[in-house]
C-alpha cells in the first residue's frame, strides 16, 4: 500500500508550489508527492521538482489526455456552461486544466490526499489516510454551508438528483480531499455521462468546474463520505480558510481555539498577488509570514525585504494606479 499527497501546478504557481511541498516536508518528512501538470508550462516546477526526490510530476499521457477527454464530454452535456463561461471561443472550456486532479485515480498512489497548491499542510495527517479504511472520500471543509459554490441550487433538478439532507452534508471543497486509485473506472466514467446526458448536467455549477464535477462524481456514485468538520466535537473543530481571522500563531504553526489547523487555504488570493509579493512588491495579506516562511525555508536569504510602506491586498487602488490601470501601464 503506497500513500502519497499530491497536487496540480505549473509555473504561475511556483511560489505556492514550493511553499507547500515545503510545509510537507516539514510536516511529514519525506512523503511521496505526485504533481499534475495544469499545462505545458511547467519548466519551472520541472526543474524545482527534480531537485526532490520524494516528488514526481506526473507524466502519463495517455491517463491526462483520458481525464481531458471526460471533461470536455461531461462540460459538452451541460445546457448553459458555454453561455455562462462567455470565452468568445465556442470550442473552448473554462480552467479545463484544473480537472487534471482526477489523474489522481490513475496515479501513483493507492491512498491519495489531494491538496490544492495554495494550501499549505500545518499538521501530520496519519489520522485522514486512517478513515481511507473506512470511508472512500474524506475532507476537512465547511463547504456544507455554502451548496452555491458546488451545484446551481435553483435547479428543479437538484433535489430530485440528490435529496436535500444529502446536500447539507456531504458536499465539500475540492481543495482538499482523500481518496483512493481506481475509484472510478472507465465503466463508472461512461454511466456518470449517460446520467449527465439524461438530464442530471443541468445541477452542474459552471463556475467551479472541478469542484461541481467532483461532487457530482462522488455523490452520485454513492461513496462514503466523512468530513471532520461534521464529525469532530465542537471544541475540536478548526477552520481551514485564510479568511478567518481568529488563529493564532505559534512556532510557524496556526491554531485554532487552542487546536491545531490541519491546513491553512490561501482560497481567494490570486497566484499573481502571490508572485508579486515574492518578487519584492510590499502587500500585506492574512497570514503572510506563515506563507514566506515555508516558501524560504529552505533559502531563508531569498525571503525579500521590504523598503516600501506596506499596503494591504485588499485595498482599493489609488487614482493613479486606476489611470495608469487603464493605460495598461500597471500589473493587474
Amino acid at each position: 500500500m503506497v500513500d502519497g499527497i499530491c497536487t496540480l501546478a505549473n509555473d504561475q504557481v511556483y511560489h505556492q508550489l514550493v511553499a507547500l511541498l515545503n510545509s510537507i516536508e516539514a510536516m511529514m518528512g519525506a512523503f511521496p508527492v505526485c504533481v499534475y501538470p495544469y499545462d505545458d508550462r511547467c519548466d519551472r516546477i520541472r526543474a524545482e521538482i527534480a531537485r526532490r526526490p520524494n516528488v514526481q510530476l506526473y507524466a502519463d499521457q495517455d491517463s491526462i489526455q483520458q481525464w481531458d477527454q471526460f471533461v470536455r464530454q461531461v462540460w459538452d452535456t451541460h445546457p448553459t456552461a458555454r453561455q455562462r463561461w462567455g470565452l468568445g471561443d465556442p470550442t473552448a472550456y473554462y480552467r479545463v486544466g484544473t480537472h487534471r486532479r482526477f489523474c489522481a485515480f490513475d496515479g501513483p498512489f493507492d491512498r491519495f490526499l489531494y491538496m490544492d497548491a495554495d494550501t499549505l499542510l500545518l499538521n501530520p495527517v496519519e489520522s485522514i489516510f486512517q478513515q481511507l479504511e473506512h470511508h472512500d472520500w474524506v475532507v476537512y471543509d465547511f463547504q456544507y454551508k455554502d451548496p452555491t459554490h458546488v451545484y446551481e441550487v435553483n435547479s428543479p433538478k437538484l433535489n430530485q438528483v440528490f435529496a436535500a439532507p444529502r446536500i447539507a452534508r456531504e458536499i465539500f471543497c475540492s481543495g482538499l480531499y482523500a481518496s483512493r486509485r481506481n475509484l472510478f473506472e472507465p465503466e463508472q466514467q461512461d454511466w456518470l455521462l449517460a446520467e449527465l446526458r439524461s438530464g442530471d448536467a443541468e445541477i452542474l455549477y459552471p463556475m467551479a468546474p472541478d469542484q461541481t464535477v467532483l461532487n457530482y462524481m462522488v455523490m452520485k456514485s454513492e461513496r462514503s463520505i466523512y468530513n471532520f468538520a461534521l464529525q469532530l466535537p465542537p471544541a475540536q473543530k478548526t477552520g481551514c480558510c485564510v479568511t478567518s481571522p481568529g488563529f493564532t500563531e505559534q512556532n510557524h504553526l496556526l491554531y485554532d481555539r487552542g487546536n491545531r489547523l490541519t491546513y491553512l487555504h490561501y482560497i481567494g488570493l490570486s497566484s499573481s498577488l502571490i508572485n508579486r509579493v515574492c518578487e519584492g512588491e510590499n502587500i500585506e495579506f492574512p497570514y503572510r509570514d506563515i506563507f514566506l516562511h515555508y516558501r524560504y525555508l529552505h533559502e531563508p536569504e531569498q525571503r525579500p525585504t521590504y523598503r516600501q510602506p506596506a499596503r494591504a491586498y485588499d485595498a482599493p487602488p489609488s487614482l493613479s494606479n486606476r489611470v495608469f490601470r487603464k493605460l495598461g501601464l500597471v500589473r493587474q
